[in-house]
Formats: structure tokens, sequence, C-alpha cells
């Protein structure tokens, strides 16, 4: 496709040299140990991801197949591209390049190649089995962190790019956490450029639009038609947030009968909010208030608590109409939260 071949990677220090930012099928292969079940370390909708170490240097990455047998497949690879050419940010995963070629039995064979992210992704650390004896809990302050580098990138792409970027697919596995664990936004597979006409109109119906996105994340008014909206990751970005403080997933089986995650929260807005926030963090605080032989930390972390939560709520209201927070608003409130937090108690 032209449009695959055009795309121009932003140069990046500390990456390939730039006369080898393509990568043949059996580079990537041998890269990849023959795309060994040994190096998979996730799949999606459209394709797996795998564990690899390129060139001489031994530059660690991973490498995104797309199973182009897949309805969309092919269209979320190019919406990946497109969204991905000239995006920079942080708390965005990095591209290092594509590759759009044949296999072996003569298949066409797409792939993309980012960074490798070495702790993994949000969603293993937040429900971990017990046998995955490398991921510990999450610190409050932790959490706070990581749902702060998330907002960036979110806001990075609805305030900072143009067009704005929507995501479209917010949720725990398509948040990967590097060395430091800084977070990263990745799996830009189902984003969508948002043109003028587009920005004040959240609800405009499209019937060619379906349902995309994650049961239990997607926006509701998606499943009426509406085309993809910043309101629409602001949900998105709400429901990720209670997930993380409270653990639990939108999708567990405790949510049923009309009870959702989002109402589950705003009933327990104020006074009942210690009640529902994961047991951890609340051990946690105990803990730390113990070692610390300071019993009036509490409060003001209850605070920070209810802050959280509140935030969660009103970013994920049913009608877009009633989300009245912009991801820019939302940075900005987390990171006051964050400051209180801290200069109550420091757990850092």
């Amino acid at each position: 496709s032209s449009l695959v071949s055009s795309v121009k990677l932003p140069k990046e220090e500390g990456m390939l040299p730039p006369k080898k930012l393509k990568f043949s099928y059996a580079e990537l292969s041998k890269a990849t140990g023959e795309f060994s079940t040994s190096n998979m370390i996730g799949q999606g909708s459209f394709g797996f991801v795998y564990r690899g170490i390129l060139g001489e240097g031994g530059l660690l990455v991973a490498v995104k197949v797309l199973n182009l047998t897949r309805k969309g497949a092919f269209k979320s690879f190019v919406a990946e591209c497109e969204a991905l050419r000239n995006i920079r940010h942080r708390n965005l995963i990095k591209i290092i390049t594509i590759c759009s070629s044949i296999d072996s039995h003569g298949v066409d064979f797409k792939a993309l190649v980012y960074e490798y992210m070495q702790n993994g992704s949000l969603e293993e650390w937040l429900h971990h089995s017990n046998d995955q004896h490398d991921v510990c809990d999450l610190s409050l302050i932790q959490r706070l962190h990581i749902a702060i580098d998330i907002a960036y990138a979110i806001e990075y792409l609805h305030h900072h790019c143009q067009p704005p970027i929507i995501h479209g697919d917010l949720k725990p596995s398509n948040v990967l956490l590097d060395h430091d664990m800084v977070a990263h936004v990745g799996d830009f597979g189902l984003a969508k450029f948002l043109y003028t006409c587009q920005v004040d109109d959240v609800e405009t119906p499209s019937s060619s639009i379906g349902i995309k996105g994650t049961v239990g994340y997607v926006a509701p008014e998606y499943g009426m038609g509406s085309e993809a909206s910043m309101a629409g990751d602001v949900y998105s970005f709400g429901i990720l947030l209670l997930e993380m403080f409270i653990r639990k997933r939108p999708t567990d089986s405790m949510f049923n009968d009309g009870l959702t995650i989002h109402e589950f929260a705003m009933k327990a807005l104020p006074q009942r909010v210690m009640e529902i926030v994961d047991p951890l963090l609340l051990l946690e605080i105990r803990t730390n208030n113990s070692k610390n032989g300071c019993g009036d930390g509490r409060g003001g972390i209850e605070e920070c608590l209810v802050a959280l939560i509140t935030i969660g709520v009103l970013c994920s209201m049913e009608s877009p109409i009633d989300r009245t927070l912009e991801m820019r608003d939302v940075v900005a409130k987390l990171c006051a939260a964050r400051e209180a937090f801290l200069s109550v108690y420091d757990l850092m």
C-alpha cells in the first residue's frame, strides 16, 4: 500500500541507525526464534506480539505480527501506521519500524516493531496470578504515577496533535510499563483522526462505525452508532482509573443486574470510598502508618482516594453530554491529587 510505504518514522536517538530502519521477514523471524510461542508476550484482536532481539547490537524489541486472515486486521495495521507516523511523547509506545513483506510461504506479512517494555502490561500488574512471582503489588503512589502517565498520553493525542487522535481502545492491557515503571500507551489499531467537523459533535450517528473497542471499556454511545470521539476516550480512561484503585475489572461477575463499576463507585462517594478500594491499598496505609508512628495520615490519604474515585466517576458518566471533563482537566485534577497526597504522606 502506498499509504504504508509512505510512513516516515520520527528520528529517535538511541534507536537503530537510520539506514537500518527496515527489516525483512527473515530478520524478524530470526529475532523472535521463528515467532516461537516461548517468545510470545501478548495477543490482541488482530495478531500476536513477540519479544525479539534485533541485529548485532542485540536491541530488545516487541514485534506485533498481524493476523491478516482476521477481518479488519489490515485496516488496523494502516490505522496504527498512520497514527504513529508523526506523534512522539514519553508516555506513548515508540515504534521503531514496520515490515510489509511476504513470509516464507509467500503469504502477505505485516508487522510493527516497537521498543520493548520490560515490566509488561498494567493488566498483568493489576490482575496477576499467584504464579507470576516477578510481578508485585502496585503501591498507591505507583498507581497514581501510572494514571497520570496515561492521562498525559491521551491529553497529548487529544489536544496537541493536528488533527486530534482518538485512541479508541484504552484498557490495562494496552498500557505498558518500562524499566522505571513509567507507563506507555500502545495499540493504535482502532485509532481515529478527529477532523474539525467532528470536534463538538460527539453523537453523530454513523451506520459504518459499529461497536469497536473492548467490552467494559468502550463508551456506551459507540454501541448506538456514535462516531469515535474525545468523550469516548474520556469514558474509557474513567473506567480504567476506577479499575486501578478498586482492582476490579468492569466485566467482573459482581457487576450484573444493571450494577456497573461506575455505579458501584458512585454509590460509595464520598463516605464509603475506603470500603470499595483495593484492600491492598488499605493494608499499605496501615503498615506505613504504624512503621512511621503516625496515625494522622489516613485522613489525607482518604481524601486523595475520594478525589481519584470522583475523577473516575465523572469521566465514566453514561451520557457523553454529562462527561464535562476533557483530558487536560483530568491531568490537572490528577496532578493536584498527587501533590496533596505527597504533602500529607510521602510513600516514595
